[in-house]
């Protein structure tokens, strides 16, 4: 290894603090992914407090903030395949003929 820290995207990120937030160990992961567990478990500590765990919200509120930020994500995803969806048959509709 060179010694650098490894740029990870935020969705990797995301992803690995959602598989911790469902019963996966830092551990577990670090060995089947490539970044540490003290990484990982830093990546989950950061959301936690932009989920709001420092501004003393009960678990409650932090797992509905969670769940409406992962709501609004697959939403993003959607209109991203829908606005890909829409381009597609704008395209194919240009290439049908009039009868």
């Amino acid at each position: 290894m060179t010694g650098r820290p490894r740029r990870y995207s935020e969705e990797f990120r995301r992803r690995m603090i959602d598989l911790v937030r469902g019963g996966r160990t830092p551990e577990e992961l670090s060995r089947e992914f490539d970044p540490s567990a003290q990484a990982i478990r830093n990546w989950v500590a950061a959301a936690e407090s932009e989920d709001g765990a420092s501004a003393g919200w009960s678990e409650g509120e932090r797992r509905e903030l969670r769940e409406a930020k992962a709501k609004i994500r697959r939403l993003e995803e959607e209109v991203e395949i829908l606005k890909k969806a829409a381009v597609w048959f704008a395209r194919e509709a240009g290439r049908t003929e009039p009868r």
